[in-house]
């Protein structure tokens, strides 16, 4: 994914989520926004790191969200976000169980989202749908090359 991906698709679902909360109220809101949090924090991964795969990306998205709700059972969230509305933001105040699995769909989306990305955007590797194996994305080339098989080059 390129870093300008990464920075629209960052843009995007912080739209998103802004307009989940302007038409939708109580749980469908919270739970889209807990979902939307995982794959901002994914197009942030992407934005400093984006040449990373999209499992690892959607993995570390899901591990940081995870810290942040686990963090939630100390004071310490709660007491940042009585003074920051960023931090209330960013950390929330108190832990809710079903936020892990909502953040879990989060990074499936993410990553399912950064492998689309991949096909149109041409990464240096990506694990693709169509074939076997592990794909890469060759400049100056067209198509995708399996890994696993050579391209058949004219003897010397």
């Amino acid at each position: 994914m390129t870093r300008m991906t990464a920075v629209g698709a960052a843009v995007l679902t912080v739209a998103a989520g802004l307009g989940i909360r302007a038409v939708a109220a109580g749980g469908v809101a919270k739970y889209a926004g807990d979902m939307l949090y995982t794959v901002l924090i994914c197009a942030l991964v992407f934005v400093a790191a984006p040449r990373m795969r999209p499992g690892v990306a959607a993995g570390t998205a899901l591990a940081v969200s995870w810290a942040v709700e686990f963090l939630q059972l100390t004071d310490l969230p709660a007491e940042l976000s009585r003074h920051s509305v960023a931090a209330r933001l960013v950390l929330g105040s108190t832990f809710n169980a079903p936020d892990l699995f909502w953040y879990t769909v989060g990074a499936v989306v993410a990553w399912a989202l950064a492998v689309l990305a991949a096909r149109f955007t041409g990464p240096a590797r990506f694990i693709g749908f169509a074939g076997r194996g592990r794909f890469e994305r060759r400049p100056g080339r067209s198509g995708d090359v399996p890994r696993n098989q050579e391209r058949a080059h004219p003897g010397p």
